[in-house]
């Protein structure tokens, strides 16, 4: 005996529907489990995780995303979640961008290095290949970006690396995937000083001027602003840097907002949301918003901030970043941490958030892979 351990294990792809009452749904409970640990071992706490409200909620809305979920299941009892040791999540846009799709596997830490992770990679491509896909993006999550140096693999951008010797990104080259950008993730600890709101709060308002007023709401859109909102949203799908990724422009329209907006609540999350009208066309200019998890009253993640390119310049960006702070304050003053995730090149949403007080903790490889065709069936 050489001491190596032979872990057997099988592969299941889950219905594309699921409810809790189906036979399968001890299998997305595992796979909830499994991935929380693997977010835990990346990052070191438990904020990003997921609930299982949340994972079942998704496959409930798959108007604009189709959802493929394949785990790996050892041997054990039947219906015991903790035999879920493994997943592949992939979800493949249905209307705009169905060239390409998200792709998201990981295995618990105890269970790695069996080739599991490469079973549940090659199950992805060949669901992303047989929906007709040609591309897939993915990430890599780790808890520090690392200096320049022979440890680390910069981004092609330019701006941003990752640790070259962590096991996520030696799986990626491994499979053929390119890194194409690196996300920088910064945390707010809460509360910011008073004074150093108020002295950004008035400089703000005094370069933005009478011609902009803020709005704000919780959870829907007012009826009043849900059109142009959709159009905002539309506008963060191509406004903000995207690196090499071969992403196109995302439609929104009202419809899509109310639909995304059902979809949060019956995760159990809420969304808090500030935006910027502007006054002479009564037109919203910019927002920012906050998506509630679930599964902690002391953090949320910050959401979409996005300001027109036509309206940059008057510090509209700082205006909404400092409402939504005061909004949050009002509904939720039991959160103590915000994480927010912006592209290394994103220097002008970068210097927002490091004058408020975000600091960098981590990064994120954003990763693009090529597919070849699908084999032809008989």
């Amino acid at each position: 005996m050489d001491g190596t351990t032979t872990t057997t294990f099988a592969l299941h792809e889950l219905p594309l529907v699921l409810t809790r009452e189906d036979p399968e749904a001890w299998l997305l409970v595992g796979m909830v489990r499994a991935r929380n640990a693997v977010i835990r071992a990346d990052w070191g706490h438990d904020d990003f995780g997921g609930t299982e409200q949340e994972t079942f909620s998704d496959l409930q809305h798959q108007r604009y995303t189709r959802r493929r979920r394949v785990v790996a299941v050892v041997d054990g009892a039947d219906g015991d979640p903790d035999r879920v040791v493994g997943y592949a999540r992939l979800d493949l846009p249905l209307q705009e961008n169905t060239h390409t799709g998200y792709a998201d596997v990981g295995v618990r830490p105890e269970h790695r290095g069996r080739g599991i992770g490469a079973a549940l990679h090659a199950a992805a491509v060949e669901l992303a290949r047989g929906d007709g896909r040609t591309k897939l993006v993915a990430e890599t999550d780790h808890a520090v970006e690392p200096p320049e140096g022979p440890g680390a693999l910069s981004a092609p951008t330019g701006s941003g690396r990752v640790p070259a010797d962590a096991p996520s990104v030696r799986f990626a080259q491994g499979h053929g995937w390119r890194l194409e950008q690196v996300v920088r993730h910064s945390r707010l600890h809460l509360p910011v000083p008073a004074d150093v709101l108020e002295t950004h709060r008035a400089a703000a308002l005094e370069r933005a001027g009478a011609d902009y007023r803020l709005v704000q709401w919780q959870d829907a859109c007012p009826e009043a602003w849900v059109e142009q909102f959709a159009l905002l949203n539309t506008r963060m799908s191509t406004d903000v840097p995207l690196g090499g990724l071969d992403l196109e422009e995302d439609r929104w329209d009202a419809e899509r907002v109310r639909r995304v907006e059902e979809q949060v609540l019956a995760r159990g999350e809420h969304l808090l949301t500030s935006a910027v009208e502007h006054v002479p066309t009564g037109t919203l200019v910019a927002f920012s918003s906050f998506q509630v998890p679930g599964h902690s009253d002391e953090f949320v993640w910050q959401g979409d901030t996005l300001v027109l390119k036509e309206h940059r310049g008057r510090r509209l960006g700082m205006l909404v970043k400092i409402a939504q702070l005061d909004l949050l304050a009002r509904a939720l003053p039991s959160v103590r941490r915000i994480s927010t995730w912006n592209a290394e090149e994103n220097s002008w949403m970068l210097a927002i958030n490091v004058a408020l007080g975000f600091r960098p903790e981590g990064c994120v490889g954003e990763w693009q892979a090529e597919l070849s065709a699908a084999p032809a069936r008989d």
